[in-house]
């Protein structure tokens, strides 16, 4: 992370974890110790077989391998690859499902609401499929506009990502286009930069982004 004064700071790091057919990512805030018995592990990314559904969880248990309802993993955020109305010559359309955020007022802050699935059917992405979303945010991708100069689908990043890539995006509130909640891009080979803001939080958004590295064989 970039502070005011131009001083960098540690987050976040992610592994990719090689045992897995599936994508599964661990996140640590500790550099130095990326696995699960780690001190710093906090968070981890899973996809389908086809890399196209994601959930990020926190650090919690299976619900599946715990008896301790206190302890079962937490659903932070969920995201869905879909290719557009193009097929796959078109950018990638994205979803990303997330629990609600309970207003504060004067007296009390703003709370994020708890979302501990124990059944399939009661997961993000389950509720999403549904059409069960009252209590959740859901946000989707801006859609690029296509250039003619360049021949390519575009995003202003006003300056802050310098390349173009299939895993460049910008996620907004459907009802509020122009407020851009995170917006991820390439600025060279293997660097890329990440924004984001309310409503998301630091563990959210980079599992977010690592999403955007595994391949989708439904949507490439």
């Amino acid at each position: 992370m970039d502070t005011d004064k131009k001083a960098k700071i540690f987050l976040l790091a992610a592994r990719k974890r090689k045992k897995s057919t599936t994508a599964n990512y661990l996140l640590s805030t500790d550099p130095t110790n990326l696995s699960r018995e780690g001190d710093g592990y906090c968070a981890k990314v899973r996809s389908n077989a086809l890399g196209t559904h994601f959930t990020i969880y926190d650090n919690g248990h299976n619900p599946k391998k715990t008896d301790n309802q206190f302890s079962i993993r937490q659903e932070l955020a969920a995201v869905i690859y879909e290719t557009n109305v193009l097929g796959f010559k078109g950018p990638r359309k994205m979803t990303v499902i997330m629990p609600g955020i309970e207003p504060g007022n004067d007296s009390k802050p703003a709370v994020r609401c708890i979302h501990r699935p124990v059944l399939e059917k009661h997961t993000l992405l389950e509720k999403n499929r549904s059409g069960d979303t009252n209590s959740l945010k859901v946000l989707t991708n801006k859609s690029p506009q296509w250039n003619d100069e360049t021949q390519s689908y575009v995003l202003n990043f006003h300056g802050r990502v310098t390349q173009a890539s299939v895993k460049n995006f910008q996620i907004i509130h459907p009802n509020s286009p122009e407020y851009i909640v995170m917006q991820f891009g390439r600025v060279s080979e293997d660097e890329f930069t990440m924004d984001f803001r309310y409503p998301l939080s630091a563990v959210q958004a980079f599992g977010i982004a690592m999403t955007s590295f595994h391949g989708k064989l439904a949507c490439e």
